[in-house]
């Protein structure tokens, strides 16, 4: 049975993509000594690389050493050793697809325990009700930090190239630093990165200029942008279509649709508006509307772990369809279904009434997964949410000791 699905992709760059599947990024959480790349993250990806996906994207890599997403984050700046990376690209292509980096800054999303800088647009913070206090209170930003994020970026893709990693997707969604400069509720600056979309958008053309000026012509660059944030008054598709239009004309290969934050979970399938359901290919009817007008591909992420709704989402138009939780659960799903097989498993959502609790457990139940595929072992979507995010704190707890023990003996200061 032919399908599209197989068909290979030609991107701008002359990179070929050898089929429309890709590994959406997922937060492994799982960096070894120094913040870097060790042998349980390449034994993962050599799974996935076997499993017969056209693209791996890798989980956010950090461009900031004194900002991370988590404790157990990887970092590649100017000081990183780069064989460590070499190897997981390495792994990531042993199958004979490509693999891509998504780099990432958090802005405001770090927890309130971590060391380092917790930095925004403004000094607004992250709104989680009773768990609010789970992340810092954000500094805005002085117009030397964004240069030098800007630069930080820059370093990181030319750094990936020269890894050997065949493109790099700068993270530009679920509430992330640029997602927080693109969004009118948290950015109420009254300079030139804020007010219009075009300065909102400002930070991101800016760094996307600086990357491709740094990077191969042959190596992707990609930008992951929500299609929505899933709140009201938030950045909306009308902003992604404008934002895409801007995108255009500055060599980027191809857009990653998805949509929320940690304050609007919708890639989860529960945001706080209730306007996408727990379903497969939770953003699809906004993507419908934004393939139409836009100039460049479309990726497109969000709940997808069946053939028939992986081939739907391609005849609205989009030219790749991204899968995380499922290929967590099942690996080798994309050769599953060249066989006309379906996974044997799926993961039950988290449905717990308190929406941030229960997308920490829903990660925590995944960064599960993905460690017993690491050590060689076969997957329990099974395990209780709650046993997951007891684990997975403990974890995270060993991890802070010892990122702190490493930044504050390492690293130079900001």
């Amino acid at each position: 049975m032919t399908s599209e699905l197989f068909s290979p992709l030609t991107l701008r760059s002359g990179q070929v993509l050898k089929n429309r599947i890709a590994k959406a990024a997922m937060e492994e959480n799982m960096a070894g000594d120094g913040q870097l790349p060790d042998r349980d993250l390449l034994s993962l990806y050599r799974r996935w690389a076997a499993g017969g996906t056209g693209l791996l994207i890798t989980g956010n890599v950090m461009v900031h050493a004194e900002a991370l997403t988590g404790p157990a984050g990887v970092v590649l700046d100017a000081h990183a050793p780069l064989e460590p990376f070499t190897e997981w690209a390495k792994a990531g292509k042993s199958g004979g697809g490509a693999i891509w980096m998504q780099i990432n800054h958090p802005g405001r999303q770090v927890a309130s325990d971590m060391p380092g800088v917790v930095w925004g647009p403004t000094d607004i913070g992250v709104s989680l009700g009773k768990h609010s206090g789970r992340f810092g209170r954000p500094t805005a930003m002085t117009a030397r930090q964004i240069a030098d994020t800007v630069t930080r970026y820059a370093v990181t893709a030319r750094r990936a190239d020269e890894a050997g990693f065949d493109g790099v997707e700068i993270h530009a969604a679920h509430g992330y630093l640029l997602s927080q400069f693109l969004s009118p509720l948290v950015n109420k600056r009254t300079d030139r990165w804020g007010g219009s979309l075009e300065n909102r958008a400002r930070m991101l053309l800016d760094i996307v200029h600086a990357v491709r000026a740094t990077v191969s012509p042959s190596f992707a660059v990609a930008v992951k942008l929500n299609s929505s944030d899933f709140q009201r008054g938030g950045f909306g598709a009308d902003d992604a279509r404008q934002v895409i239009e801007m995108l255009a004309p500055l060599g980027v290969d191809l857009v990653e649709l998805s949509g929320g934050s940690y304050e609007s979970p919708a890639m989860t399938g529960r945001p706080a508006d209730d306007r996408t359901q727990a379903r497969e290919a939770y953003f699809l009817d906004l993507a419908e509307d934004l393939v139409t007008t836009s100039p460049l591909p479309l990726m497109l992420t969000g709940g997808i772990t069946r053939r028939a709704t992986a081939e739907r989402v391609l005849d609205s138009g989009v030219s790749v369809l991204g899968m995380g939780t499922a290929l967590a659960v099942t690996p080798d799903l994309p050769e599953r279904w060249r066989q006309d097989r379906e996974a044997d498993r799926a993961m039950r959502p988290v449905t717990w009434s308190d929406k941030a609790l229960a997308s920490a457990a829903g990660m925590a139940q995944v960064r599960h997964q993905m460690r017993r595929l690491a050590r060689g072992g076969t997957t329990r979507p099974g395990t209780h949410p709650a046993i997951a995010l007891l684990s997975e704190r403990r974890k995270q707890r060993r991890a802070l000791r010892s990122y702190r023990a490493w930044l504050s003996k390492s690293r130079p200061t900001a």
